[in-house]
């Protein structure tokens, strides 16, 4: 497995605050970044709470009949409640990982979706948002999440996808359908992001209407002037349209204040606590779930390793959204203090890379028999590639905890079934 990080880290306990400075070059003390933390998690979340379930995944030999590559030479079990607190360091030499159940917080929105969404939300109906514009592939499972959460809350959701409208609508596509407003854009202006988003949420807005980026409600929000922070915060004495636009998978520093409060639920001495050496896994489309649990870690001071299997972009682009969205987030959230780079967090590239989108023969077997051993279901597009990781950890690993966080993605399998019609068909004991 090849592995990138900034600088050499080994979890060996020690604290990751050597990365936080004041302007003036002094460094922060624990206690001063617990009360940063705890400042950043007092506001209104979309989620009611921020936990999980967490299960255990047992690793052993499979009899086999033909040899297998890879996991497929293992077998799993799935222990449902296992011990935790003190518990886990004991039964940390035994060949298993723990898994974040974030797949089951929500039927529809669940996952890192509605992590990245849990600081979103609230702020919509704060500041009387009408109107949401983002974008995402055909399956978008970020897109799926916002078209319901926007209907949850009474707002409209204006959902651009990439490519052509497939003739069966299914899986992630189905769902933004029916809750969102969906417009299918052409590949070559979909590559223009920004200004796609922007031109449709003036669309939307309309002469009258007013039109902010995510970012723009936390970096604007003490300086808008008083015109324009009525304009945009009264609610029903205006009929005109206030439209929010958010970036592909949720992609900004936002985002990671959801991050932040799973970490510090994660962190209570009752569950994984705070002096074990963690090695996380977590794939990485966007990057930004990685990120957000790497500065949220490092804030907590937590020797923890966040190995992130990149899967839709090289590792320079990984790189760079890792540094921007630190640039963000210390902008945003952290004007007096100096964050440099993460080197607890690892880019690795996937066992089997491959093209993003790209499914291999076997894997589709693979996601059947994990299901059938275990009650948890991967797709082989993202999950596949955390658990593959995290089984691999576990082989070489003694020292540290492994933790897998579910990523969602169920009914992406729904849309691969579709375009993977044989891997799907051909499915046998």
């Amino acid at each position: 497995m090849k592995v990138q990080r900034s600088t050499f880290f080994a979890v060996n306990g020690k604290s990751n605050l050597h990365h936080f400075h004041s302007t003036q070059g002094n460094p922060i003390s624990e206690l001063e970044s617990r009360e940063f933390v705890s400042k950043l998690l007092d506001r209104k979340w979309g989620l009611q709470s921020p936990s999980t379930q967490i299960q255990q995944i047992s690793v052993s030999s499979a009899k086999v009949t033909c040899k297998e590559q890879g996991i497929g030479k293992f077998s799993f079990f799935n222990n449902t409640r296992p011990n935790l607190g003190d518990e886990v360091s004991k039964e940390k030499q035994g060949s298993s990982f723990y898994i974040l159940r974030d797949d089951l917080l929500h039927p529809l929105v669940n996952g890192n979706k509605a992590r990245k969404l849990d600081a979103l939300l609230p702020l919509l109906q704060d500041h009387k948002v009408t109107d949401l514009v983002t974008c995402g592939g055909c399956q978008s499972a970020h897109t799926a999440a916002v078209a319901v959460s926007c209907a949850e809350r009474g707002l409209r959701s204006h959902l651009l996808l990439r490519g052509e409208q497939p003739e069966v609508l299914t899986g992630y596509n189905l769902v933004s359908t029916m809750y969102g407003n969906v417009e299918y854009i052409p590949r070559s202006r979909y590559a223009n992001r920004e200004e796609m988003l922007r031109t449709h949420a003036d669309l939307v807005a309309g002469e009258d209407g007013s039109v902010l980026w995510a970012r723009d409600i936390v970096e604007g929000l003490e300086a808008m002037d008083a015109a324009r922070m009525d304009d945009f915060s009264n609610s029903k004495s205006s009929p005109r349209r206030k439209v929010l636009i958010v970036n592909e998978g949720a992609g900004d520093a936002l985002a990671l204040l959801g991050m932040f409060r799973l970490v510090q639920y994660l962190s209570q001495d009752h569950l994984l606590g705070k002096k074990s050496p963690v090695k996380f896994v977590v794939d990485a489309g966007t990057g930004t779930t990685a990120v957000g649990l790497g500065v949220a870690a490092m804030s907590l001071g937590l020797p923890w390793e966040i190995n992130a299997v990149m899967l839709a972009d090289t590792l320079e682009k990984y790189k760079r959204h890792e540094d921007r969205l630190i640039k963000e987030f210390t902008r945003q959230f952290l004007p007096s203090i100096v964050c440099s780079s993460l080197d607890m967090i690892k880019w690795v590239d996937r066992r089997n890379r491959r093209k993003f989108g790209k499914v291999l023969e076997g894997e589709v077997e693979m996601c059947r028999r994990i299901a059938q051993e275990t009650g948890v279901l991967v797709d082989p597009m993202y999950t596949l590639a955390a658990w593959e990781t995290a089984t691999e950890l576990v082989q070489d690993e003694r020292s540290s905890i492994v933790v897998m966080l579910h990523t969602g993605g169920t009914l992406g399998m729904f849309g691969l079934a579709q375009r993977y019609k044989s891997c799907f068909t051909n499915l046998k004991d």
